[in-house]
């Protein structure tokens, strides 16, 4: 559930970006190429068009930011990485060291003669 939230929040903020990158606060953009009176939506309809958008992605990152942190794996499940790991070293740790065994002494033969 997680990776699914992080891949929308991915979208979101890619569309986000297109969108203010559309905006220009001074009053061009996308609104300077619907100047013809005859047009559908005029300059001001786009401009209020573009800055709902603009709300809604931002209200939409942020209600997936807060659900990420509540679905952020926390590693008490059984697909961490650390539930075996743990035990396993644990169990190492604590073994016995197994006796080694002797190794006899290398004697020079020729400082004897």
């Amino acid at each position: 559930m997680y990776t699914v939230i992080v891949i929308l929040i991915l979208i979101v903020c890619v569309l986000l970006a297109a969108v203010v990158l559309v905006q220009n606060s001074k009053g061009g953009g996308l609104a300077a190429n619907f100047s013809a009176p005859n047009q559908i939506m005029g300059v001001r309809k786009t401009t209020e068009t573009v800055e709902k958008i603009t709300w809604w992605l931002v209200a939409i990152l942020l209600v997936l930011s807060l659900s990420a942190a509540a679905f952020i794996p926390r590693g008490n499940d059984d697909t961490s990485l650390t539930t075996g790991v743990g035990v396993d070293a644990a169990k190492s740790v604590n073994a016995a060291p197994q006796a080694q065994p002797a190794v006899p002494q290398a004697t020079d033969a020729a400082t004897e003669e």
